[in-house]
């Protein structure tokens, strides 16, 4: 077997609906790695198109690895690995073999499947006007023109500051984009009704899963959930199919988000999440002002901090007040001059 120190990274590139900034990644894998020292793969399309369910992008991409050299174990090691775990063994072997074909002739593996793949595996970096104006768009949907406007207003606002107050210096504007879209548009019960019934979603589960087929959608319900006796979180239900006429229902009703109409929106966590909306729009009122090159640094990793409040319900919480601590820290740093010349 060929040392795998003597070959190059093996950098899988996976495609989902939720902007992980993929070709931003890809570029600095390729930057690090230099010429030839990369090699990325749409491991997720290829793996679902031939076997029929993603998941098998798991095996393919250990086959992919093995075939590259980067795994000190043996062919046999392996097989016999998949057969003792003893599930859906026929199934993961052939999708550890595409791995391997993939790596020997790429080309090979993707004639069989070209009418499934996306057309462009590997995207380019986009600028900032194709970014922002992407979100908005996605806004638009997720409410309105107007709420798109909203965001399209506040981006703008710091970038002509960053043109103007840190003159050659970028990011501060782009993370703004990127992180202010990403308060904007949570993941409410309209917005979740939205993506399961837009269509796109079982659009997807057909070309997954041949045959007939039943969904069942485990939800929580802010109104209607029980909690756990021992933690105090709302516990999921099962619902079935008929779940998807609700979802068209509040997906009807979303011009209602926000506003004394909004049953939802009373909730702890909605209430939070429209808060921290708000919150973001003063702090970037107060980037426009105060922004100069000693501080740009500093006044991207605050517009930053929304990427750290991920997740649902007290998850989410417990993320937004860390953040909340850590932004507290930075603007204290912002506001004195004399504090960012020591932590320089």
């Amino acid at each position: 077997m060929r040392s795998a120190h003597a070959q190059p990274t093996a950098a899988f590139i996976f495609k989902p609906d939720i902007d992980f900034e993929t070709a931003k990644m890809l570029h600095a894998i390729k930057t690090a790695a230099g010429d030839g020292g990369a090699d990325s793969i749409d491991a997720t399309g290829l793996a679902a198109a031939l076997m029929g369910d993603s998941i098998a992008a798991n095996l393919f991409m250990l086959g992919y690895a093995f075939q590259k050299g980067f795994l000190p174990l043996t062919l046999t090691a392996i097989e016999r690995a998949i057969e003792l775990n003893g599930v859906a063994v026929d199934t993961n072997k052939r999708s550890f073999g595409f791995g391997r074909l993939a790596a020997h002739d790429r080309g090979q593996v993707e004639a069989l499947v070209r009418g499934a793949l996306r057309d462009d595996p590997t995207p380019e970096p986009q600028s900032l006007d194709t970014l922002v104006e992407r979100r908005a768009a996605l806004l638009k949907d997720y409410q309105n023109a107007a709420y798109a406007q909203r965001y399209r207003n506040t981006v703008r606002t710091i970038r002509i500051a960053e043109a103007k107050l840190a003159r050659g210096f970028s990011g501060l504007a782009e993370a703004t984009a990127r992180n202010l879209f990403t308060l904007m548009a949570y993941k409410d019960e309209y917005e979740v009704a939205r993506l399961y019934s837009d269509g796109a979603f079982i659009k997807k589960l057909q070309r997954q899963f041949d045959g007939d087929f039943t969904v069942e959608f485990h939800l929580a319900p802010p109104l209607l959930a029980s909690r756990d006796p021992a933690t105090g979180e709302p516990k999921k239900r099962a619902f079935g199919p008929w779940m998807r006429h609700v979802f068209k229902l509040l997906t009807w009703l979303r011009p209602l988000r926000g506003t004394a109409l909004d049953i939802f929106g009373y909730t702890r966590e909605r209430r939070m999440e429209r808060r921290l909306i708000a919150d973001y729009e003063a702090l970037v009122r107060e980037l426009s002002t105060s922004l100069d090159p000693g501080n740009h640094a500093l006044a991207i990793e605050l517009a930053s901090l929304p990427a750290k409040m991920r997740g649902f319900g007290h998850i989410k919480a417990r993320n937004v007040e860390s953040a909340k601590a850590c932004e507290a820290e930075l603007l204290v740093l912002l506001r004195n001059k004399d504090s960012q010349v020591s932590a320089a």
